[in-house]
């Protein structure tokens, strides 16, 4: 298949199902990111759609040079920012500190013992709690290095920022999140 035949190149020419098999070959992986990055799974499928919904209206603009997972990545890091800025502004608007705790993540099921898997559960909705709250300067980095085993180059492409600066951010990231979890 030819650079002009691929998927990404159809779907920037306004083909519906070419776009359609790129949503459906990477849907999973944007989902799990999202999920990562909000620590909701209700508001990550909301924010997953928006993100196919800017992809969308900006295909034409794509630039064949990047990788259409790094590229739609850099959009849907756009939206998880947009979401915390409306989000803050809501806890101000309504005077409250947080909105409902995310759900846990299921744990393996191979546990027999209910109050293992609660502890496990409670100590997965810790760390989600604890990831959504860093600063996104670190998040990202963090989400898309040590969750989605991504190189410091392709983040510093997602992010706008230098491998280097990538590099420090998670290193700071994981300070930072070493921190508040020993605190809880």
């Amino acid at each position: 298949m030819t650079v002009e035949d691929s998927l990404e190149a159809r779907a920037a020419r306004g083909d519906r199902a070419a776009f359609s098999a790129l949503m459906s070959a990477t849907k999973s992986d944007l989902h799990r990111f999202i999920r990562r990055y909000v620590g909701d799974d209700e508001e990550a499928w909301d924010l997953v759609q928006e993100t196919y919904t800017s992809a969308w209206l900006a295909m034409r603009r794509y630039d064949s040079a990047r990788a259409f997972p790094t590229w739609l990545r850099a959009i849907a890091l756009n939206k998880c920012r947009d979401w915390g800025r409306k989000r803050t502004v809501r806890r101000v608007v309504r005077g409250v500190m947080g909105l409902d705790a995310p759900e846990a993540m299921a744990v393996g099921e191979d546990r027999p013992d209910p109050e293992a898997r609660l502890d496990d559960q409670r100590q997965v909705a810790a760390l989600d709690r604890a990831l959504a709250g860093l600063p996104d300067q670190l998040k990202a980095p963090l989400i898309l290095s040590a969750l989605e085993g991504r190189s410091h180059a392709d983040i510093a492409r997602i992010v706008g920022a230098t491998p280097k600066a990538v590099e420090t951010r998670i290193a700071r990231a994981r300070a930072r999140l070493a921190q508040i979890m020993k605190a809880s």
